[in-house]
């Protein structure tokens, strides 16, 4: 096998477990998502009005930013595979409490609670970095990620159907139950055909869990201030349930929550302050030390791309069709093609990245979607529609190729911190989900595509901090002796 050619059609060992992984995160997307193709359906049976329909969509992907961070950790701990056979296992029962639901109550916590899904994704970025060398880790993570994001494709096309199938008021029910009914099955295929590791290689897990390992004392308060946002997207969340948004909450509970997230802040930070005390007593040995930056840089990076997708993912649709007036259907389709650029444009930003270099790579992608979102904002009722797709394909292209860009870096970080690295960047891309979806309710279409256009040039400047990964990173055996692993 060549440096970087990956034989797809081989069923190998370390193909093998890519395959295995990722039809498990496509599961886990299906379920994620098997929602939102039904909503009208949902809507008519439960009789719910178009408040509690967003609503449910902000919940969608509330619980997956703590998620994300939780399952970083415990993937780092426990293993891949353990966690990915857990995670399918879990939300199988959450989607059929969803599928029972005969109320908006019972609805919203379904859906808030199925948010946990959403974290299966980093569990699979370690599973993969543990298989494949740094010369093919980005293409093979490309690939991952793009094929299995591409469940929430597949549920839009494919449930509608599967409802129309079953027939009646609930078919819908039973098409979200379906979706659980796979989840669970896939569960035990995947924890009785994969390994964590390939034979004899080690599974390098942190020294201390509960927060991540920095190097140094900048690297400490560095970690603080990135986990800020985190906490200030769920308060935003909370704001939007409250009675200043759509009244879910009361103004008691969302009172308590802020408390709540201030109290959870102070205590993660007394848990980062006992895991890396040591930085403040002795220097940590050049061999083991690592830049925090990078870290920053990746999360801002998934914030622009992962986050400005899931955003414009549940706009496009009801852009198009209001902008250009057309029926929901022939939007839906139209909106579709930002989702299906996955398929290909996130293997390629992988791609390249291992062969381009991956601070240049991120750089392209990263100019490509300030200049694709700048274009979207652009858009009005007099161009030609066949035109407005081709700008938000383009610019789909260049999101989902950061994407893949940026966990091409991931796994090239840390080793034994990889789950948590993939962790906090995937939980930053919900971060930017749930504030451009804010920023919405708030403003135009056009001053909402202008928001990520400039939050892109931000991120270009910062990602000029990062370093290209070079050489090789240590990690202790468990015996002490030490292995050099090569990052590039």
């Amino acid at each position: 096998m060549s440096n970087n050619k990956l034989n797809l059609l081989s069923f190998k060992d370390n193909i093998r477990t890519l395959h295995l992984t990722w039809i498990a995160f496509f599961i886990s997307f299906v379920v994620w998502f098997n929602h939102a193709p039904l909503l009208m359906a949902i809507k008519d049976t439960l009789g719910l009005d178009s408040q509690q329909i967003k609503t449910l969509l902000i919940l969608n992907v509330a619980l997956t930013i703590p998620a994300r961070i939780v399952v970083g950790m415990l993937v780092d701990k426990y293993g891949p595979k353990i966690m990915y056979s857990l995670l399918l296992g879990i939300s199988s029962m959450i989607c059929f409490f969803f599928a029972l639901a005969d109320s908006f109550e019972q609805l919203a916590l379904a859906r808030f609670l199925l948010g946990f899904v959403g974290a299966g994704f980093v569990i699979g970025i370690r599973m993969i970095s543990e298989w494949f060398p740094a010369k093919q880790v980005g293409l093979a993570e490309g690939i991952y990620g793009g094929w299995g994001n591409f469940g929430s494709a597949a549920a839009a096309m494919s449930l509608p159907t599967i409802v129309l199938l079953f027939g009646g008021e609930d078919g819908w029910r039973y098409a979200i139950g379906l979706t659980g009914a796979i989840a669970l099955v896939y569960a035990f295929i995947y924890y009785n055909t994969v390994s964590d590791t390939p034979q004899g290689s080690t599974y390098f897990k942190p020294k201390k869990t509960g927060a991540m390992e920095v190097t140094s004392k900048g690297d400490f308060f560095l970690y603080i201030v990135m986990n800020i946002p985190m906490y200030a997207a769920l308060a935003l969340l909370a704001w939007k349930l409250s009675p200043s948004g759509v009244s879910l909450l009361s103004s008691e509970i969302t009172l308590a929550i802020y408390v709540g997230l201030v109290v959870l802040f102070f205590y993660q930070v007394y848990h980062i302050y006992q895991i890396n005390k040591d930085v403040f007593v002795k220097e940590t040995p050049e061999i083991h030390r690592y830049k925090f930056k990078q870290v920053a840089v990746l999360d801002l990076a998934y914030l622009a791309t992962f986050g400005s997708e899931l955003a414009v993912v549940s706009m496009l649709p009801l852009f198009f069709s209001e902008t250009f007036d057309i029926s929901a259907v022939q939007a839906g389709l139209l909106a579709s093609g930002f989702a299906f650029m996955n398929l290909v444009s996130r293997p390629i930003g992988g791609l390249f990245s291992d062969r381009l270099g991956r601070k240049k790579t991120l750089t392209i992608c990263i100019s490509g979607l300030a200049v694709g979102y700048f274009v979207m904002g652009m858009i009005t009722p007099e161009w030609f529609i066949v035109l407005a797709v081709l700008a938000t394909m383009a610019c789909s292209f260049f999101v989902q190729a950061g994407e893949g860009a940026v966990f091409a870096v991931v796994p090239l970080v840390q080793r034994r911190l990889t789950g948590q690295v993939a962790g906090m960047a995937g939980a930053y891309g919900n971060v930017g989900a749930v504030t451009f979806l804010t920023v919405l309710s708030l403003v135009s279409a056009q001053t909402f595509f202008f928001v990520i256009c400039a939050t892109a040039v931000v991120t270009l400047i910062a990602v000029q901090f990062m370093d290209e990964p070079r050489g090789q990173m240590a990690e202790v055996l468990p015996d002490g002796s030490i292995q050099m692993i090569d990052v590039h």
